[in-house]
């Protein structure tokens, strides 16, 4: 085994891991990777990614030979790539995520360039010698798995895909509670590993922020029915078992998408929403959306927040085809906000 050098970047997909178990690398394993695997590489050609997320949510800048300690694991994402784990033991691959997951590429959207370049230089090892994997580690741990007494009301924020305003909905929610002295803590479910959304909600008032990375997760893409609703329950038993408080959640992308479709099917999860916030980029989004909510899930949003909140010609235009309020995630008036969501 060889020490890493201290000016290497601990990369955002590998918060939950302790230092102590990232000291080594060793160059000759070259077993097949499996999600959470943790490997120490540089970087060899620059692509879409051109900085890093550490896990003190620094953003790096990426040049040839960039030193890192990057995460095995997968990628939905419509707006980049689709990745996956590879399944030999390769000495290049692909990063698909500034949180530094790394992997073989799928597909990518055709309006973005090609994936950075990563070389492996070793798997990450503890000093007994065994690789370091994301998965074995976890800085959430509820005490219960069930609760006998009324929950925190949870604020449930999704939307129609990626990037269409959730997290910004979120933090507009924690904001207004927050504004008014409510206790609010707030979770993002699902998605790849970044900690600026996390931290957005932070900022706008949530005491107590987490996500999946907390779970060990470098990514939410392909886990299966339990691993969702154990992570999901886990938070709630977590942060929400005071009925005074809030717990304000994301789920990533879009409704269609498969961990977000498949949480929202579950009468357990569909059961501890209090509001249900709706995000959509532009009012005929918002329209399909709104539909396939009641179709699919049988739901109503409570608001229709997003991208589409922030113009007010798209807001006359949801106001024509529906009376669901409106909440501008960008304005942050807190008491329209809390009128809508308390």
């Amino acid at each position: 085994m060889i020490k890493i050098k201290p000016n290497r970047i601990i990369t955002s997909s590998a918060v939950a891991v302790k230092k102590r178990d990232m000291k080594f690398y060793d160059p000759s394993i070259t077993k097949v990777p499996v999600v959470g695997d943790l490997v120490f590489a540089e970087i060899t050609k620059i692509g879409h990614h051109k900085r890093l997320e550490s896990k003190s949510a620094r953003k790096h800048t990426l040049n040839v030979g960039t030193r890192a300690i990057f995460t095995f694991g997968t990628r939905y994402s419509p707006d980049q790539f689709e990745g996956t784990v590879p399944t030999e033991y390769k000495e290049v691959v692909e990063l698909f995520s500034g949180g530094g997951v790394i992997g073989d590429v799928v597909c990518q959207n055709a309006l973005i360039a090609v994936a950075t370049k990563v070389k492996i230089l070793g798997y990450v090892c503890s000093d007994d010698g065994k690789v370091t994997n994301t998965t074995n580690y976890q800085l959430i741990k509820a005490k219960n798995t069930s609760r006998t007494k009324k929950g925190a009301k949870i604020i449930l924020c999704v939307g129609t895909t990626m990037n269409s305003g959730k997290t910004h909905a979120a933090a507009a929610c924690c904001y207004a509670l927050a504004s008014v002295g409510k206790g609010v803590r707030a979770s993002k479910v699902t998605g790849t590993a970044s900690l600026k959304d996390i931290l957005l909600m932070n900022d706008c008032g949530a005491e107590h922020v987490s996500d999946f990375t907390y779970f060990g997760y470098p990514s939410t893409y392909m886990l299966d029915k339990k691993q969702l609703f154990d992570m999901f329950n886990q938070i709630d038993m977590k942060y929400g078992n005071n009925p005074k408080n809030y717990l304000v959640l994301e789920f990533a992308d879009g409704i269609m998408q498969r961990e977000t479709a498949m949480l929202l099917q579950m009468p357990e999860v569909r059961s501890r929403i209090h509001k249900l916030v709706f995000c959509a980029p532009d009012s005929i989004a918002a329209s399909g959306g709104i539909q396939i909510l009641k179709d699919k899930f049988d739901l109503v949003p409570d608001a229709i927040s997003g991208v589409c909140s922030s113009a007010p010609l798209m807001m006359a235009e949801i106001k024509s085809f529906t009376d669901i309020p409106i909440l501008q995630s960008m304005q942050k008036n807190y008491k329209e906000i809390l009128d809508i969501i308390e």
